[in-house]
């Protein structure tokens, strides 16, 4: 059986810097540290920070006075922000820089006195914040049937923006919708949907020529990992989402002699190396990296905690 190992895969540069945050503000103030909802969607990951002293929290209401608090990659409302302040928490922000982007759009547009469309999953985290910025401006839409049973005051001012982690052609199929209803509604100044949910969309698209069958490492709440089975199906092959290789039994293969393997933007590269351990001790097999594009996106430390971090590090120079 052939494997092809997508690149890119695995951790994106908001999901670096969320761990990382976590981590470093273990390391500074020592456990317990709160964090507001999964740093990011990996039962993984959830657990190793856990077991680290992390304490994962769904409300803010429930992180004693004063502690030190992180908000998870996927970004807050203003409410929830409002909530910690009233708390006196500690706050480190380890919301997605691109998640940002999408925030201050819906600011800005609402200012302006947009009517705004989001397109989202409900429920999901990220969409919550986002809402969260312009609740009286903007409105949900899931999916393309949603456009027409729309509500929304037809004004000269309308824009759509989305959730970052989208599958790039259920998006487009969308907007498509929105722009036949209302042909004068805006795009925003910039793809809202990230740069990583992009390239490995597209890593999958290309393994899907090659391969009969995907196995897409990340956890079940996951929508990056989500959308990349989504996308293999919709292009005729077979795909598998898998926490991990404990999923993994040799009768998912007894087909397959073109194997792909990729993981969502929130799964550790450990994982990957599992999976490929399982494979070579009960399969025989020949590995080739399928590379798609170059990836170099870093993000900085949220700035309250570099400024902890160095003067940690003076203080350590000095004793």
């Amino acid at each position: 059986m052939k494997v092809y190992l997508a690149k890119p895969r695995g951790f994106c540069a908001g999901v670096d810097r969320a761990i990382d945050v976590v981590e470093i503000a273990l390391d500074i103030y020592g456990p317990p540290v709160y964090v507001r909802h999964e740093i990011v969607h990996n039962d993984h990951v959830v657990s190793e920070l856990r077991n680290k002293g992390a304490v994962f929290l769904d409300d803010v209401d429930e992180i004693p006075d004063g502690a030190v608090t992180i908000f998870s990659a996927h970004g807050v409302s203003p409410a929830v922000r409002e909530q910690a302040a009233g708390r006196n928490l500690k706050v480190i922000d380890a919301t997605c820089p691109l998640v940002t982007k999408v925030h201050l759009e819906a600011v800005r547009y609402a200012k302006k006195g947009y009517t705004i469309i989001l397109i989202g999953h409900r429920n999901h985290v990220e969409v919550e914040g986002t809402m969260g910025e312009a609740p009286d401006s903007m409105v949900l839409v899931e999916s393309p049937e949603d456009v027409p049973r729309l509500k929304v005051p037809e004004t000269e001012k309308m824009v759509y923006l989305t959730q970052t982690t989208l599958s790039i052609d259920d998006t487009q199929a969308v907007i498509d919708e929105l722009k036949k209803r209302f042909p004068h509604i805006e795009a925003p100044p910039k793809d809202d949907i990230c740069y990583a949910t992009t390239n490995r969309q597209a890593a999958v698209k290309e393994m899907t020529d090659r391969c009969d069958l995907i196995l897409v490492i990340g956890s079940p709440t996951s929508s990056n990992s989500n959308r990349l089975v989504e996308v293999a199906r919709a292009r005729g092959c077979e795909a598998y989402l898998i926490n991990d290789s404990s999923q993994m039994n040799i009768e998912m293969f007894k087909n397959t002699q073109h194997l792909g393997i990729t993981a969502g933007a929130s799964a550790p590269e450990h994982l990957v190396q599992d999976v490929v351990r399982w494979l070579e001790k009960n399969s025989s097999i020949e590995f080739a990296d399928l590379d798609v594009v170059e990836e170099d996106v870093q993000f900085t430390l949220p700035r309250e905690l570099q400024a902890l971090r160095q003067e940690k590090k003076a203080a350590a120079a000095s004793s």
